[in-house]
C-alpha cells in the first residue's frame, strides 16, 4: 500500500512531524521531490532536527529511506546531514539513492545565485540552492544522473559540453569567472565516492516492496501554492509538489497510491514571494510569528522570517482538491490560544465579486479576503493529547475548518512533538 504526505499550502505546514509519525507504520519512506531548499522539522527523543534532503523515516532502523529520482539530488549536503545526524546519536539508517536521481551540480547554486543579483528587486526569492538552474537543466536535457557519474568517458565529455554552454552565460552576461571542466570533473569524481555506497536500483527495489505487501510513504516538499502548474506561478517551485507526481518522482504506478494526507497549519504561514491574501502585516504578524511553531515562523531551510496569516479556506479547500487528499492533519492549533477571536478567510472579493474558488494568479493580487470570525479558547492547549481536555471553542473551530475545506480532519497537534497528536 502506499500513502502519501502532502501539503495543502505553501508549504510549512508541519509535514516532517506528520511523515515521521506516519513512519512509525511504514516500511519504506521516500522523498520524491525537491532539493535541499526547504527543511521538514522533527523533534523526537533524540533531539530537534532539520531534515533537507533525508527522508522523515531515517529515525527508525526498520525503515528503508530513498531518495527518488524525482529529487535534486545535492550528494555533499547528503553527506553532511547523514553525518550529523549519526553524530547527534540517531542509529545510522537504512538509505537508498535512485541511481536515475539527477545531481546537483556545483554551478547550480551558482547560476541561482547570479540570476537573483541579476533580478534584484524583482527577484524570486529564491533560497540560492540551485533548484531553478537544476530543474531547467535536468529538462533540457543537460542535466547528470548519478549512475552517470561512474561513467568517467561519459562525464569528462559530457561536463565540456555543458561548460562551453554555461560559460557563455556565465561571462557574458554575469560578468562572473568560467567553469573548469578539469576542475568540476575532479569535484564530481570525489562526490561520487560520497554516494557510492548508497547507489541502488530503487524502482525494482520498490516493485519488489509492492508485491511483499509492502507500506510505502511518499514525503512531499513544499505545498500546492508552490507547484509550477497549480501554485501561484511564476513564485512557485520547480518541482511538481502535488501527490500525483510522487508516482512518477519515485517509480510507483499511480494505481498503487491509496490514501493521501494533506497538511496544513490551523493558520497560515509562507516563505518566499507571490500572493498571499489574507496575510497579516505589522504587530499583529510579529506576535503570530512569534509565537507560531516550536521556537516562532521562521524558515528551516533559510531562517527566513515566515509571512504569516489567518487560515485560507479559499486556497486550502483548492490545495486538497489538488492533492486529492483522503484526509487532512492540522498542526499548529496549540499556537492561537492567546486570541479573543479567531479570523478565518472563507472566500475573495475580486472586482466587487466574491467567490469560494481558488483563481489564477493574475487574478490573485487582485483579491482580498471575506472573513468570517470564530470565538477563541483563550487557554494553553500545548502537549494536551486527551480529547476531552480540548476548549469547546477549540474543537468547534477545528470543526468549521473541516466544513470549510470539504475533507475530513483526521487528527490535529497540540505542539511540535511526535505525541503532541489528538486523533478524531
Amino acid at each position: 500500500m502506499v500513502k502519501a504526505i502532502v501539503g495543502a499550502n505553501w508549504g510549512d505546514e508541519g509535514k516532517g512531524k506528520i511523515t515521521d509519525l506516519f513512519a512509525r507504520q511504514a516500511d519504506v519512506v521516500i522523498r520524491f521531490q525537491g532539493g535541499a531548499n526547504a527543511g521538514h522539522t522533527i523533534i523526537n527523543d533524540y533531539g530537534k532536527f532539520a531534515l533537507h534532503t533525508l527522508p522523515s523515516g531515517v529515525f527508525y532502523p526498520e525503515v528503508t529511506n530513498i531518495i527518488g529520482n524525482g529529487v535534486a539530488l545535492d550528494i555533499q549536503k547528503f553527506h553532511d546531514e547523514l553525518e550529523q545526524l549519526v553524530a547527534q546519536g540517531v542509529p545510522r539508517p537504512r538509505i537508498l539513492v535512485s541511481e536515475r536521481a539527477q545531481v546537483m551540480m556545483p554551478y547550480h547554486p551558482l547560476l541561482d545565485t547570479y540570476e537573483e543579483e541579476r533580478l534584484s528587486d524583482k527577484a524570486f526569492g529564491s533560497t540560492k540552492s540551485g533548484i531553478g538552474p537544476f530543474y531547467s537543466d535536468k529538462y533540457a536535457k543537460i542535466g547528470f544522473q548519478v549512475c552517470e557519474l561512474f561513467d568517467d568517458a561519459l562525464l569528462k565529455e559530457r561536463l565540456e559540453k555543458v561548460c562551453t554552454l554555461k560559460n557563455a552565460v556565465i561571462v557574458h552576461l554575469y560578468r562572473k569567472p568560467a567553469l573548469d571542466p578539469a576542475a568540476l570533473y575532479d569535484e564530481m569524481v570525489r562526490q561520487r565516492e560520497l554516494i557510492r555506497p548508497f547507489v541502488a536500483d530503487t524502482f525494482t527495489f520498490l516493485h519488489q516492496a509492492l508485491e511483499e505487501g509492502k507500506t510505502v510513504l511518499l514525503e512531499g516538499q513544499l505545498g500546492t501554492m508552490k507547484d509550477p502548474d497549480f501554485g501561484i506561478y511564476p513564485m512557485v517551485t520547480s518541482s511538481h509538489t502535488v501527490a500525483a507526481f510522487g508516482c512518477i518522482g519515485a517509480g510507483i504506478p499511480p494505481t498503487e497510491l491509496k490514501e493521501i494526507i494533506a497538511v496544513t497549519k490551523a493558520y497560515s504561514s509562507a516563505v518566499g514571494g507571490g500572493e498571499f491574501v489574507s496575510e497579516l502585516f505589522g504587530d499583529e504578524a510579529e506576535e503570530l510569528r512569534r509565537r507560531g511553531g516550536d521556537k516562532g515562523e521562521y524558515g528551516a531551510t533559510t531562517g527566513r522570517p515566515r509571512r504569516v496569516g489567518w487560515f485560507d479556506a479559499v486556497a486550502t479547500r483548492y490545495g486538497c482538491r489538488m492533492q486529492g487528499a483522503t484526509g487532512v492533519v492540522l498542526t499548529c492549533l496549540d499556537v492561537l490560544g492567546y486570541l479573543d477571536e479567531i479570523k478565518v478567510c472563507t472566500g475573495y472579493e475580486i472586482d466587487g465579486e466574491i467567490t469560494r474558488e481558488f483563481p489564477v494568479s493574475c487574478k490573485l493580487s487582485r483579491a482580498k479576503p471575506v472573513y468570517t470570525t470564530l470565538p477563541g479558547w483563550k487557554c494553553d492547549i500545548r502537549g494536551i493529547t486527551d480529547p476531552e481536555q480540548i476548549p469547546a471553542q477549540a474543537k468547534d473551530y477545528v470543526a468549521f475548518l473541516e466544513k470549510e475545506i470539504g475533507v475530513p480532519i483526521v487528527m490535529y497537534s497540540t505542539g511540535p512533538r511526535r505525541e503532541e497528536i489528538i486523533r478524531r
